[in-house]
């Protein structure tokens, strides 16, 4: 059996392991998990519109899959986790990134509606299983 490797991103990451004590990603073999991903800055700031919100959560998804050596061309599981509901620009907004990170590649999608995440100010989460080919 593989050993897993644990990754901590620099920036948010490295602040995430030291106060909370846990990484970011695990790598065993060829797959991928990550932690979730929320649409923040190194410094927790969140961006006033949803859309803005979920394009830094794709990029931040981006930087995780990076440092285990991955990309959103190996995502083949995506769970997303909502606040506030679905407003149009949700789904919206996800169909276009995932056409733009994934174009040759549809994973299934599992989206849930929660009444709240890690941080106060969060609308969405994002965590993905990726499979390195």
């Amino acid at each position: 059996m593989d050993k897993p490797e644990f990754f901590v991103t620099p920036g948010y990451g490295e602040m995430f392991y030291k106060k909370l004590g846990y990484s970011q990603a695990v790598k065993v073999g060829n797959r991928v998990e990550i932690s979730g991903q929320g649409g923040w800055t190194d410094d927790l700031q969140f961006p006033a519109r949803l859309e803005d919100e979920i394009e830094l959560a794709f990029k931040n998804v981006e930087r995780v899959l990076a440092a285990a050596g991955a990309t959103w061309e190996h995502v083949i599981h995506v769970n997303s986790y909502h606040v506030g509901g679905f407003p149009p620009e949700t789904n919206e907004t996800m169909a276009r990134l995932f056409r733009q990170y994934m174009p040759n590649r549809a994973p299934i999608w599992t989206e849930l509606g929660v009444a709240e995440l890690g941080a106060p100010e969060m609308r969405i989460e994002i965590r993905v299983t990726a499979i390195i080919e």
